[in-house]
């Protein structure tokens, strides 16, 4: 790793703020080549040496909270140092073009224009940005499907009950076409309907909804769409303007290789002079995204790391890595449902996408305490990490796949897995 910070005077330019750059070679200790194994992995030398993941364990759930790479973890350490440095200068001087600046780094990652991306803390915490805002009346619907993730239905909830609106929940089957999810979700819409929220990569099933043919369909009838892309920077290359959609917030502590708390929230033109902060800070005269910019003194530092992940992102090849995490996940949906004795085929997955789901066996964690219950017996018992999820009372394993991981964690998984099901 090879490292240059600025020195501190009494104004800090972003210029001169802490820089990490690096290369795959410095960061494995070998260069990569073209090799591959059987599962489709890339030889990259040692690439969990770029991470400070427990070597004792499997880390096959990257899906739900990320990994920081450790160059990244240091650009975040840097900048909470120089915070520290000179506490009055940092805010006065170094803070506010910092943030500036990752924010736009963070549109151009995701093909968005200059000033449309505001950073917030994570997808769910957009939404409910979005929600707090949005013009909802009594009787109002707001529609989401079966799939929504957990807390962004709360959210829901939460919202249009304060507004005396309601929610709409669309049923989608797991196995749904494009055609038949559209259709199943603009069929949930009525009169009374004003807003849409709708993944783009589903958290429970991982699945891949159409969500431009949807924002499509939602605008022909006066509906406006909100898409939850939670996972969606770094596992999808996305030009999120072409979406069509209204608003858009994902999450760049996931598979953008961010620390932990910052996500992207993308809104259309015509709504970026309604939307507000949930707390209204030093700012507050300013329109998104600059009214989202300064939140008193919030820990911005995993904000203001977003270029270090993504420069870090980007020495690994995306659509390589992004080739590789989806091969090794769709292996390791076969290797575990082969040794479970289910039909993994009948959880389908796409392509595109670096997590998969594996059915359990009937009566396997069909809820969420029994889910909870066999992903802690899999960490205690197996030395490996990973999501249970259940859906629709039926009991889901999601296994993700990133670059740190290898063919044979998944193998090791399905042979302890199918030991503790008996």
């Amino acid at each position: 790793m090879r490292t240059s910070v600025g020195r501190t005077s009494s104004v800090v330019s972003v210029a001169q703020s802490p820089v990490v750059t690096w290369d795959v070679t410095a960061m494995t200790g070998e260069a990569p080549t073209a090799k591959s194994d059987s599962a489709g992995a890339p030889d990259w030398g040692n690439p969990r040496s770029a991470w400070d993941l427990d070597p004792g364990r499997a880390h096959l759930n990257h899906g739900s909270f990320g990994a920081v790479p450790r160059v990244v973890r240091a650009a975040q350490t840097r900048w909470r140092d120089l915070s520290d440095a000179n506490p009055m200068n940092y805010y006065r001087e170094v803070r506010v073009p910092a943030v500036q600046h990752a924010r736009e780094r963070a549109a151009a990652f995701l093909g968005a224009a200059p000033g449309s991306v505001g950073l917030v803390g994570n997808a769910t915490a957009g939404v409910s940005t979005v929600l707090a805002s949005f013009p909802l009346r009594p009787d109002d619907e707001v529609v989401l499907t079966d799939h929504s993730y957990g807390a962004v239905t709360l959210a829901a909830h939460r919202w249009a009950r304060s507004a005396g609106a309601r929610v709409v929940t669309a049923q989608v089957d797991l196995l749904a076409s494009d055609e038949e999810v559209t259709s199943a979700v603009v069929g949930a819409f009525t009169s009374r309907t004003r807003l849409l929220i709708i993944d783009q990569i589903t958290s429970q099933t991982a699945r891949l909804f159409p969500v431009a043919g949807i924002a499509a369909a939602a605008r022909a009838q006066d509906v406006a769409t909100l898409v939850d892309g939670a996972h969606v920077p770094g596992m999808l290359p996305v030009q999120v303007e072409a979406l069509g959609a209204d608003f858009w917030v994902g999450n760049f502590h996931k598979w953008a290789f961010a620390p932990r708390g910052v996500a992207g929230l993308w809104i259309a033109q015509p709504w970026r002079d309604r939307i507000r902060p949930l707390v209204a800070s030093w700012n507050e005269a300013h329109q998104f995204p600059a009214a989202f910019d300064q939140q008193g003194t919030a820990d911005d530092s995993a904000w203001l790391a977003v270029p270090d992940a993504l420069d870090f992102f980007a020495a690994w090849q995306p659509k390589r890595l992004r080739d590789h995490n989806n091969a090794l996940a769709a292996y390791g949906q076969q290797v575990v449902g082969t040794a479970l004795g289910v039909g993994w085929q009948a959880a389908g997955g796409a392509a595109e996408l670096s997590m998969r789901i594996i059915p359990l066996p009937a009566g396997v964690a069909t809820d969420e305490e029994g889910a909870r219950a066999l992903s802690a017996r899999i960490a205690q018992d197996l030395r490996v990490e990973a999501a249970v999820t259940c859906w629709r009372d039926r009991g889901f394993l999601r296994v993700s796949a990133q670059a740190y991981n290898a063919a044979e964690e998944y193998e090791r998984l399905a042979t302890g897995l199918a030991q503790i099901l008996g």
